[in-house]
Order: structure tokens, then C-alpha cells, then sequence
């Protein structure tokens, strides 16, 4: 788990420069310019040539020379000792000692990379320690009070059991910027804040990620996230507007929540897993237009440019063993649990790459790797992005109308397409419309409302006509005599008011068992 250091609120040479008591003192910077943005920890007033054994880092020491007038040997040494020191920056008050700044010194500082101020007009030190001061303690206060807050929200989602989103719109809402949990490749797993900022975070995000490297310019602030001395990913606010140290404490605490989440297990899948089958709902759904779903696909590590992609589902399939035989393949694609035991495959191939050998192979794969007779249903592929949603929902019903099919039918290929659902998938498509509803129920009344029908007519029916109305294979099945099944199709046909010899009055009732099952689905 990550630990949150002790972190000072502080102010930046460059802001303590800005300070209207300081402007008053006409401040010059004379060397150092490149640094001024360092941190000043603290103001020290300090007129000692060996000031150096006494700061501890950090501070902006002021000083008036005096003890250092005349001897170049000395002023060089104080440069020095302040540069080991690890000093912020050093302010000379000019006046008896140095009227006007000293070259030595100039010299000293801008070789070792230490700002140097010159003040030109006397100036009070103890109003700009007062002031630093003041602000400093103010920061601290704030910083704190921040702290406190977002580990107390915190924990009491974490108390509650709240997903992941739910913990990152909290820690978003308190740093007022962008926030992105990655893995250590850099790839998204969740975000959250204002839509439209991360989108534009998200547009180029492996160029900004991987550009931004461990730097914390522009309020981009990282947290590692981790624990038993392994880290597996990180947690970044995107353009943090306050002071630095501010954000790296929030961002501290919402590592040591985020692991804690993590650690107590708050969901049965990983936040890959949970990243994966966010994109996938929301392509699926259409009620974010795919084309704002593009950032998230390419900043989660799908290939989006000058791509094929090939929609796939899998009936009651295990996310985990499709993702594992991806990776096998080297075929590079999102895989995510959806709704009623379906788990799609999104797969994103070189247009030049035989999409329809590939998804075979893969189909085929996962068989083999699973030793079950899994089906899997594949759209046609898309090489346009806004096109992806219409493949997943077309995937989607694939998979569902080879579901419907009977147990005879059972033995089906190992990549099914929406050609080769047939009658079956037309029904599933008009299975909601109400004058579908009304022709099932004209054509099965007189099997619906009878007690023994699901228990023993219905199935004999839907098996006989599912085998072409072989009365051998049928019997055979349902593991009874041929007199017996001969009995069972004539209270039918005498229920229904039907001949099954004849084939289209036998069509109708397959197509109204066929509709009857899909809307019982």
C-alpha cells in the first residue's frame, strides 16, 4: 500500500516573488532564473557565513551580507553552502554591506542553479517571513482539513461496499480536475470527472502519458498504487489546480483508499475487467454515441486506427478464459461479462488480416481450451468505429437465437453467423411485436392452457418439428415406444385443430413455437 509522506504545503520562489510586500522591495533575480519555480518550505533571516548546517531544505533564506562584505572566498563558500543545503533560493538585502549585487556571488549561484534575489529598496525582512509564514500555516490548515475529508469519505464508501466509480467521482469532486487509474502499461482502467475534460485527456493519452513520464508539471500529480511489495498500477489528477503539495496528499489518500478497495475485494472482477465491460455496455446500449466512446477505446489499449473489428459472443462464457485465449492467439481485442450470461469479444484486427479465419480460429481455440462444445456468435466485421455498436447488438442476437435452438439441434458449428440462424433469428428479431404475440398464442392455444403441456406435449412437439417431423429420431429422444409418441401427436394435432402431415398448416405451428420460445427467453 502506498504511504503518504509528510508533505509541507508550500509556496514557489517564482509566487513569494509576486507577493506585493516583496514587489515593494524591487526583487531582481540576478541568477538562478531556470529554477524559480522550487518549493519554499520555509523563510529563514539568517546573517551567519555558515547559515548552510542550519536549514534542513527548502527554505528562502534572506540575508543582508553583512558579514560577508570583502571577502570573495566567503561569499563563494555561502553560495555553496546553501546549494549542499538544499536552500530554495537565497534574497540579498542591497544596501552597506553590497550596493549593488555582488558578482562573486552572482556567479557562484548561477553555477550551482540557486535562484539569487537582489532587493533594491530596503525592505523589512520580518513582513516577509510574516506573511510567508502566514500563508504557509494557512496552506498547511487546508491541506489537512482536505485530507482528513476525502479519507473520511473514503473510508465510508469503502465501509459500504461502493464500486469503483462511485470512489474515483468522490476523489474527482474534491480534486476538481480529471481523474485516471492506470496500469503500469499505461493503459486506462477508470476514469472520472467532467465528461468533456476527460475525453480531452483521454484523446491522446498514451502520447501525454508516456510524455509526461514521473514529472508533475501542470498538475499532473501521480500516486502509485500497490501493495506486499508489488505495484500494479497508478492513480493520476490531470491538471490539479491547487499547490502541489496539496495534491499529492489527496492524491496519497486516494491510493491508500483505492488499494484498500482492492485488498477487501469490493467487486468479483478486476478493474480491467470492470474498464472492458463499461466501454462494451455503453457501445452496446447507444446511449453515448460510439464516436465519444473512441478516447476511452484507444486509451484503454484497443488499436482504433485504420482497424477491422470483429464483434464476438459467447453464451455463458468465462471472461477470463476468452481473455486467456486472446492473449494465446496474440490477437489483440476487449473482453467483458455483459447482461443475461453473455460476454462479448471486441477484436481489432489489421484490415489486411483475414477477419472471418481469424475469428474461426479463435472460436476454435476456445473450444479446445475448454473441452466443451462452446459456440461462438460472430457479426460481420466493421471497419468503421460508429458501426461497432450495431455489430456487438447484432453478435448479441446471433448468440441468442442459436441458443433457442432445441437439443436436437445442439450440434452446431463452431462459429455461428447471422446467416446461419435462419428462421430462427428472424422470429428472435419480431419476437416483441404484438401481432407475433397474437399469431403464437391463436396458433398454441389449445397447448398452452393445458396443465401436462410444458411437462410433456409442448417438448414432443417442439422436437418433432425441430428434427423435420421424424417420428423415429423423436421417439428416440424423448426415450419412448412409437406408440406411444404416435398417441402423444395425435392429442396434439386434436388440440391444436391441425394435421402436422400437412406442411404448411405444420410451418405455422413451428414458426408460433418458435416465437412462443423466444418471448418465454
Amino acid at each position: 500500500m502506498t504511504t503518504a509522506t509528510a508533505l509541507e504545503p508550500a509556496l514557489s520562489v517564482r509566487q513569494v516573488l509576486a507577493l506585493d510586500r516583496v514587489l515593494a522591495g524591487e526583487p531582481e533575480v540576478v541568477a538562478g532564473a531556470g529554477h524559480l519555480d522550487r518549493s519554499v518550505r520555509w523563510v529563514h533571516v539568517a546573517e551567519a557565513a555558515d547559515v548552510g548546517v542550519m536549514l534542513s531544505g527548502g527554505e528562502m533564506v534572506l540575508t543582508t551580507g553583512v558579514l560577508l562584505a570583502g571577502d570573495p572566498d566567503a561569499q563563494a563558500e555561502y553560495i555553496r553552502s546553501l546549494h549542499r543545503a538544499e536552500a530554495a533560493a537565497v534574497v540579498l538585502g542591497l544596501g552597506r554591506a553590497f550596493p549593488t549585487p555582488p558578482d562573486v556571488m552572482r556567479r557562484a549561484a548561477e553555477r550551482c542553479g540557486l535562484p539569487m534575489v537582489v532587493l533594491h529598496r530596503p525592505f523589512p525582512f520580518a513582513e516577509l517571513t510574516e506573511e510567508v509564514q502566514s500563508r504557509l500555516v494557512r496552506s498547511k490548515f487546508a491541506a489537512v482539513s482536505l485530507s482528513e475529508a476525502v479519507r473520511t469519505a473514503l473510508t465510508g464508501l469503502i465501509t459500504t461496499g461502493a464500486p469503483l466509480q462511485r470512489m474515483l467521482d468522490e476523489i474527482a469532486g474534491h480534486a476538481a480536475c480529471p481523474v485516471v487509474v492506470t496500469n503500469l502499461a499505461h493503459r486506462v482502467l477508470a476514469t472520472a470527472g467532467e465528461r468533456s475534460a476527460v475525453d480531452d485527456v483521454l484523446r491522446d493519452w498514451e502520447r501525454i502519458a508516456r510524455q509526461a513520464g514521473g514529472s508533475e508539471g501542470d498538475g499532473w500529480i501521480r500516486a502509485e498504487l500497490g501493495g506486499r511489495g508489488e505495484r500494479w498500477g497508478r492513480i493520476v489528477l490531470c491538471g490539479y489546480r491547487g499547490d502541489a503539495a496539496t495534491g499529492r496528499l489527496l492524491a496519497d489518500r486516494a491510493a491508500e483508499a483505492l488499494v484498500l478497495h482492492r485488498m477487501l475485494g469490493g467487486s468479483v472482477h478486476t478493474w480491467e475487467e470492470e474498464s472492458a465491460q463499461g466501454l462494451l455496455t455503453d457501445l452496446v446500449s447507444g446511449v453515448v454515441p460510439a464516436r465519444q466512446l473512441l478516447p476511452r477505446a484507444r486509451a484503454a489499449g484497443l488499436p482504433v486506427n485504420r482497424r477491422a473489428f470483429v464483434p464476438l459472443v459467447v453464451r455463458d462464457g468465462d471472461p477470463g478464459q476468452l481473455d486467456r485465449v486472446l492473449r494465446l492467439l496474440g490477437l489483440p481485442g476487449l473482453v467483458a461479462e455483459l447482461a443475461d450470461g453473455a460476454t462479448a469479444v471486441l477484436l481489432s484486427l489489421a484490415r489486411d488480416q483475414d477477419a472471418e479465419a481469424l475469428a474461426a480460429h479463435f472460436a476454435l481455440r476456445l473450444r479446445h481450451e475448454t473441452g466443451t462444445r462452446t459456440t461462438v456468435a460472430a457479426a460481420s466485421p466493421r471497419t468503421a468505429w460508429d458501426d461497432v455498436p450495431g455489430g456487438l447488438r447484432e453478435a448479441l442476437h446471433v448468440a441468442e437465437a442459436a441458443a433457442d435452438a432445441p437439443p436436437a439441434d445442439q450440434d452446431q458449428p463452431v462459429l455461428v453467423r447471422l446467416r446461419d440462424v435462419h428462421l430462427r433469428g428472424l422470429i428472435r428479431l419480431l419476437r416483441d411485436d404484438p401481432n407475433v404475440q397474437s399469431f403464437a398464442e391463436r396458433e398454441l392455444g389449445g397447448l398452452l392452457c393445458g396443465a401436462d403441456a410444458e411437462s410433456e406435449l409442448l417438448p414432443v412437439l417442439r422436437t418433432y418439428l425441430a428434427t423435420g417431423r421424424n417420428k423415429s429420431r423423436t421417439a428416440q429422444l424423448h426415450h419412448v415406444s412409437r406408440p406411444a409418441l404416435y398417441r402423444r401427436l395425435e392429442a396434439i394435432e386434436a388440440r391444436l385443430g391441425v394435421d402436422l402431415d400437412d406442411f404448411e398448416q405444420a410451418a405455422s405451428v413451428h414458426i408460433a413455437l418458435l416465437a412462443h420460445d423466444a418471448q418465454q427467453r
